[in-house]
């Protein structure tokens, strides 16, 4: 590599989709590399080319030796020895192959991405601390949400691996958050400084409207009716987000409108979606779960069908709801901007405390739904001029305060102040 440039290592579970660590991965990759870094991806399933990536299926969270591990570690006050044992096995294997990894690729600076926040697996977070405490080396650790930010993972048998890695200890690992709250609490729980680097857009390439016909036939194809509003939940189908909230908004709307879910209920079960799938049947509220048809980019499905992308939904919706309880920043808050659409959304505490002072315009409501904020997403479905203002004003809010450009300055500062360059 050039002076300056490095060999830029991205450790995760899995790289590729719609989930918001592939999402803010991917974007860090593409400005690194317009900065001339070489970019690499190991993980359980990586999306990129094997040219630049290396796979271990046991990093993945949903291999299926994880899964019967967790089992054992989250809903256990104690754990057996035979997952003792398993854990030792696996962070042994997985450091073998991150060894291999970072030889392979000349790895220079190491990004671990969630692997050292979240113990969604916890042989890959041993493996990788243990790694660097072996080989030290400029490592950053991107932390898009903590473990005591997640209830299943307040009764566990794993407290001693929870605390030696999630986050570890080590001189040359050094934190980044995406919100003041967790920067506070890494520091009280931890002792650990961090630098807050916000999700972010390509504010500077703005979408441009569809011009290929690839989504013309979207609505269609989703079975919405050319008549009917598509109101969009573009969320993971977990608990926190509260969908409900959405189901109930399209039901009082009083007019033709289809919710359309875009995401898969990720790693927390399929219970809250059959809860959906009865509550809006109990409503009378037409629910599409589209995650077989959206991806974060075009394809096609096992049978054939069309998949469409994340960018081509957005495209096509009148409305964007967003009704989290709790949300680390707020993808889906950044995409309805980029996209320019009006967005219903909770003032959830981390928009409340570090987004909405720049001054973004929202449909927001606390703990309910009223009858006011009913009365203002039916204004923004329906009134032209009103949502017009309101998106771009918004969008120039986030082209100031969460572009590539931001995110370029805050990465050129990390990467000089911490291997000594500049």
């Amino acid at each position: 590599m050039g002076a300056n440039h490095f060999r830029i290592g991205f450790v995760g579970t899995r790289f590729g989709g719609t989930d918001g660590v592939s999402l803010e991965t991917a974007k860090w990759a593409q400005v690194l590399r317009a900065e001339g870094h070489h970019c690499c991806f190991f993980g359980g399933s990586v999306a990129w080319p094997g040219d630049c990536s290396y796979v271990t299926p046991e990093a993945d969270f949903k291999h299926p030796e994880i899964q019967d591990l967790n089992r054992d570690l989250f809903y256990n006050h104690s754990r057996s020895p035979a997952s003792s044992a398993r854990v030792v096995r696996l962070k042994d294997h997985i450091k073998v192959h991150l060894q291999r990894f970072v030889q392979r690729f000349g790895i220079d600076i190491l990004v671990a991405e969630n692997a050292l926040s979240l113990p969604m697996n916890v042989p890959l977070g041993l493996a990788l601390t243990e790694f660097l405490a072996e080989t030290p080396r400029v490592t950053i650790a991107h932390h898009h949400d903590f473990f005591w930010e997640r209830r299943r993972f307040s009764r566990s048998a794993a407290s001693d691996y929870i605390h030696a890695a999630f986050p570890p200890r080590l001189s040359c690992v050094h934190h980044v958050v995406i919100n003041s709250f967790a920067a506070k609490q890494l520091a009280l729980r931890t002792g650990a400084s961090s630098i807050l680097i916000p999700n972010v857009m390509d504010f500077d390439a703005p979408a441009a409207p569809e011009s290929d016909g690839y989504a013309r036939d979207l609505r269609q194809q989703l079975g919405i009716a050319p008549d009917q509003h598509l109101v969009l939940q573009p969320t993971r189908i977990v608990p926190r987000k509260r969908i409900e909230r959405a189901i109930e908004l399209v039901r009082r709307l009083n007019e033709q409108a289809t919710l359309v879910i875009s995401h898969s209920a990720g790693d927390e079960g399929e219970t809250y979606k059959q809860y959906l799938e009865e509550y809006a049947d109990l409503l009378g509220v037409p629910v599409i779960f589209a995650s077989d048809r959206i991806d974060a980019t075009r394809g096609q499905s096992p049978d054939g069908r069309k998949v469409y992308s994340l960018a081509d939904v957005y495209r096509k919706a009148d409305l964007v709801t967003y009704p989290s309880l709790i949300e680390g920043f707020g993808n889906a808050f950044l995409e309805a901007v980029y996209y320019r659409k009006p967005l219903l959304m909770s003032l959830y505490e981390i928009f409340f405390t570090d987004i909405e002072p720049q001054g973004f315009r929202v449909i927001g409501f606390d703990d309910f739904i009223d009858k006011a904020t009913v009365e203002q997403a039916r204004r923004a479905l329906s009134d032209r001029e009103f949502t017009e203002r309101m998106v771009e004003h918004n969008h120039a809010l986030g082209r100031r305060h969460y572009s590539f450009r931001v995110l370029e300055e805050k990465l050129h500062m990390l990467i000089t102040q911490y291997t000594g360059t500049g």
